[in-house]
């Protein structure tokens, strides 16, 4: 590997980046074919059911025949939605494939690279491959364990508080981060709740963004169907999954399905729902990512599960006591061996604010 492959492959990256909200449930993908020391064409997968990085790239000139290709992913080598990627190449006279990394995806997984390899094409493969790998993080984490990329979002003052007392929490910080959120949203496979949250905030849970985006899929965990058809979030843009018990009301059900929800049930834990088997119908449902906006309750829960690949705390320079709600409903501790230990992994200063991304370790 050269260092043109390198440069060329971190173009294809920067290219897969502008399909990140709208490729869903594919990986987001680039494409550069180089030929002659030049980039001829560009490309990245368009929206389900539409053109894959390769093709679109492809699709951009008629110089292809002794080109190489740069791909963030392994070209695929099945018919889907769109066609064998593999077959565009071969068809278009690419002699030489450079690929970030192999795609984990059981019907792609080395198929693709080895039908390159029957067809006399040179393949290289490994080049930027971290970086590949965080572009599709919940693709890739669905693929092999068949959950998606877990991420939740928890607002507070420097002193832990999520509201005041009384409920209030708009808006504890900056109009910067409310709109970092929702390029967050926009990026998600899906936004989750609790339905405490939805009846004390009644929030829409919709990327509210100046650009194109795939609108995520609102989920509300629900175990005793309290959610009113009134709720603002049936009325936002987006579908509206309800995840419930087994035994409850089938006229509440009729009637949340009228309004045009989509009611899911799993077992019901003893802190509320079984988050193992939500998670796992979302992955099963091709949820890659899942962007959470909880309560204390639930973000307890959630901690207790282990289920969330990242905390992203958004912290703002105020105070609001000790009188305040705070982040967690945790049972009272009696020895510090009990606490639950957070790994920094990213600080970043958005406008007057502080966002702190968190993975969970042991103690």
């Amino acid at each position: 590997m050269s260092n043109p492959d390198f440069k060329y492959m971190a173009q294809a990256l920067k290219l897969a980046q502008r399909g990140q909200f709208t490729t869903d449930p594919n990986p987001a993908v680039g494409c550069v074919l180089v030929k002659d020391q030049r980039v001829i064409a560009e490309g990245w997968t368009q929206r389900a059911g539409q053109a894959h990085a390769e093709v679109h790239a492809l699709s951009q000139t008629e110089l292809a025949a002794g080109a190489t290709a740069y791909v963030t992913l392994e070209p695929c080598n099945h018919q889907g939605r769109t066609g064998p990627c593999t077959e565009a190449l071969i068809q278009a006279g690419v002699v030489r494939v450079v690929i970030a990394m192999h795609d984990p995806n059981p019907l792609v997984s080395g198929k693709g690279v080895k039908r390159l390899l029957e067809a006399g094409i040179e393949v290289e493969s490994g080049v930027l491959e971290q970086e590949a790998k965080a572009l599709n993080r919940g693709f890739f984490k669905r693929m092999q364990t068949g959950l998606p990329w877990v991420r939740s979002k928890l607002a507070m003052s420097l002193d832990g508080r999520t509201a005041l007392a009384n409920g209030t929490s708009q808006w504890i910080t900056s109009a910067q981060s409310r709109s970092d959120v929702h390029q967050y949203r926009a990026a998600s496979s899906a936004v989750l709740t609790g339905i405490s949250t939805v009846l004390v905030d009644d929030p829409g849970l919709d990327a509210r963004v100046s650009f194109d985006c795939e609108a995520p899929v609102k989920v509300i965990l629900d175990s005793q169907l309290k959610l009113p058809v009134t709720a603002k979030v049936l009325q936002t843009l987006g579908s509206v999954w309800v995840f419930t018990t087994p035994d409850r009301d089938s006229e509440k059900i009729r009637a949340l399905e009228h309004s045009g929800c989509r009611i899911f049930t799993v077992a019901k834990h003893q802190d509320g729902l079984d988050l193992g088997e939500v998670f796992t119908e979302l992955g099963r449902q091709q949820i890659n990512t899942v962007w959470i906006e909880a309560g204390a309750k639930l973000n307890a829960s959630l901690l207790k599960s282990g289920l969330v690949d990242e905390w992203l705390f958004y912290v703002a320079p105020c105070l609001l006591g000790d009188q305040a709600r705070g982040l967690f409903q945790l049972p009272v501790l009696t020895e510090m061996s009990q606490k639950t230990v957070l790994s920094l992994q990213q600080c970043r200063q958005i406008g007057p604010d502080l966002r702190l991304t968190f993975t969970q370790t042991e103690a």
